[in-house]
């Protein structure tokens, strides 16, 4: 016997042997980590050059846009949790791209500062990573460009709270 099911977008059917009552791609979750899959392999391609992951040039753009920021104030810039700020910054700390150190004020905090070469190499990548989320975007029109971002802007800002490591709210247009 055929059961048929709604679901968003369209209707799925399921055979009486077990099977998904939907398919992987009627999930959003799914298409969203295909589509992280797909952009972190664009990223790497693109910035090859730098050897740096997405998530050290996420804490190396918030040092950017906040210098001498703690690691609780760069966790939530860049929406990781606190324990791998910690570990991203180490790294970061080891190719001699950041440079750590106790809080003026509060000698138990750990600020964060780009060093020169961070700095130099964080302004050089935003060209690579510009190419990359081009590159992801470009089978779409600019309209849907525009409608997709101001969604998943929606989605993330309605969702926040539910995620692990909560990123400091997106600014007002």
């Amino acid at each position: 016997m055929t059961e048929t099911k709604p679901k968003t977008g369209g209707s799925s059917t399921s055979t009486g042997s077990g099977g998904s009552l939907t398919s992987l791609w009627e999930r959003p979750g799914y298409l969203v980590r295909r589509l992280h899959q797909i952009h972190v392999a664009i990223f790497l391609d693109e910035c090859s050059d730098y050897a740096t992951t997405p998530v050290q040039y996420a804490v190396m753009t918030a040092l950017l846009n906040n210098p001498g920021a703690d690691q609780v104030t760069l966790a939530h810039d860049a929406g990781i949790d606190r324990t791998n700020i910690a570990d991203v910054l180490a790294r970061l700390a080891e190719r001699g791209l950041v440079k750590r150190e106790a809080g003026k004020q509060d000698r138990r905090m750990r600020v964060a500062n780009l060093t020169q070469e961070g700095d130099r190499i964080a302004r050089d990548m935003e060209h690579a990573s510009l190419s990359a989320q081009a590159r992801l975007m470009a089978p779409l029109s600019a309209e849907k460009r525009d409608q997709l971002m101001s969604l998943m802007g929606e989605l993330v800002d309605a969702n926040n709270e539910f995620s692990r490591a909560p990123a400091r709210k997106r600014p007002a247009d």
